[in-house]
């Protein structure tokens, strides 16, 4: 896709260099981590050239929002992706399947295609990984700078009720993440 290696480096030094440190969650290494997942799928799916450049172009861009501040951060970064993505010289119709990969992310989650649904699972992916407790400490650490929420307690409820309104989308992410994602519901509701 042309301009994907120039949109991956533009976005990624950008997110690297100006996201605020207050965000330990949706810092750089998230963007990573989803595109990682992303790229999972695209090898164990076998998607289709084209798809696969506009699903990394999404994974890439789907919090770059976050720059200008949390509210509203999804439609945000699709205006910003779509400013960028016009620079590159990208065709609306993909710049607009890369606008609704990033606002397919806004919770609650209702992905319409594919690729929606893909990176929808890609984006809560830790959910139902072994890595879940670690990640789940950066979210609370963040919420609390961000004084979405002050104690233990208050983001035990959140957790709670979060894993059990979430769903997954792809076929992979409910044979493989669900299970665990269950285990991790089970312990925060036995502890």
């Amino acid at each position: 896709m042309k301009g994907y290696r120039i949109l991956r480096n533009r976005v990624l030094s950008d997110l690297e260099a100006n996201l605020p440190k207050t965000l330990t969650y949706h810092a750089l290494e998230h963007t990573l981590d989803v595109l990682n997942v992303c790229n999972q799928y695209i090898k164990r799916e076998k998607i289709p050239y084209k798809e696969r450049y506009l699903l990394k172009a999404g994974a890439i861009v789907h919090d770059m929002g976050f720059l200008k501040g949390a509210a509203n951060h999804e439609e945000v970064g699709a205006g910003m992706a779509e400013i960028i993505l016009n620079d590159l010289g990208m065709n609306q119709r993909d710049i607009d399947v890369i606008k609704g990969l990033v606002m397919a992310t806004k919770i609650p989650q209702n992905p319409q295609s594919h690729l929606q649904r893909i990176i929808c699972d890609a984006d809560l992916d830790y959910l139902g990984r072994n890595d879940y407790p670690e990640i789940s400490q950066k979210l609370f650490q963040e919420l609390k700078n961000m004084n979405v929420i002050s104690t233990a307690k208050q983001w035990k409820d959140l957790q709670i009720n979060f894993l059990k309104a979430h769903k997954f989308h792809t076929p992979f992410a409910i044979k493989n993440r669900e299970p665990k994602k269950q285990i991790w519901l089970k312990k925060l509701l036995d502890s």
